[in-house]
């Protein structure tokens, strides 16, 4: 049958250069997860949405859940940055992170993707590098990091992550 096999339970395996994709009965699982730790989505949008064993994280910063307040951020009368601590603002992300990946039912091992939006790659990559590497110790997955000029809300930070789930 070429690239196509008969299973005996009627599933349909695709052979082709040594790699097996067998069709999975949870693939079919797609799920909005809303987290009742995490801070409220700034849009309307899911903090997660399940596909199948995957799982994709809406993009996630510091802000503290049921108020404004962003950790390590001082803002004017107007809501302008005044200073910053990128340090807690990565400490704070971590844990949203983590809220989110709790009550999806992932953890912070099953992570397999990040991206990161930094505002300021120059003044703020050395520390959060610093902390990825303590955050990621026993766990390294993908990531890409990019500079972006601003975010919808006043922070320096933003993770967007994919993670496995059982």
């Amino acid at each position: 049958m070429s690239n196509r096999q008969r299973t005996t339970n009627n599933e349909q395996r695709i052979t082709n250069n040594n790699i097996t994709i067998q069709p999975s009965n949870n693939i079919n699982i797609m799920a909005d997860i809303h987290s009742s730790k995490a801070p409220e989505p700034v849009g309307l949008y899911p903090h997660a949405k399940r596909v199948g064993n995957l799982l994709f994280l809406s993009g996630v910063g510091p802000r503290e859940k049921g108020t404004k307040k962003i950790p390590g951020v001082e803002l004017d009368d107007n809501g302008n940055i005044i200073s910053y601590d990128i340090a807690t603002q990565c400490h704070s992300v971590f844990q949203n992170i983590k809220y989110i990946l709790e009550d999806a039912g992932s953890s912070w091992d099953k992570i397999i993707d990040v991206t990161v939006f930094l505002t300021n790659m120059k003044d703020d990559f050395k520390t959060y590098n610093q902390l990825w590497a303590e955050y990621f110790k026993d766990n390294q997955p993908c990531r890409t990091t990019i500079q972006i000029i601003c975010l919808p809300t006043p922070i320096a930070i933003e993770l967007k992550v994919i993670a496995t789930i059982d």
